[in-house]
């Protein structure tokens, strides 16, 4: 086996991060879609749209909230379902909301 140069460690490292980050994001969207009727969704009053929170019970609730605009949501701004910690291995619709909505910085 011949030792690696600086420059060839540098590079090799660099492609094993890329395709971790790419494994990851696949990963991330590979999941089925959440339902509603999920126990955790129940539990934090998900919706797959937002306009159809009931603002009764989520006295907090702003039309504007949303996913895709949401801390934890892991998609893009044009993806219409992402990823979200809170529903492990689940996909959460962009326009959907529920009760751990936290507005996304910037």
């Amino acid at each position: 086996m011949t030792p690696l140069d600086r420059r060839s460690l540098i590079l090799r490292s660099a492609a094993v991060a890329a395709w971790a980050l790419a494994a990851e994001r696949t990963a991330h969207a590979a999941g089925p879609k959440l339902a509603e009727t999920d126990p955790n969704a129940i539990a934090l009053g998900y919706r797959e749209d937002t306009t159809k929170v009931d603002s009764k019970k989520f006295a907090k609730h702003q039309p504007s909230q949303n996913c895709a605009n949401c801390q934890l949501f892991q998609g893009t701004p044009k993806d219409e379902l992402g990823g979200c910690p809170l529903f492990a291995g689940k996909q959460v619709a962009a326009i959907g909301w529920c009760s751990a909505w936290n507005k996304k910085a910037g």
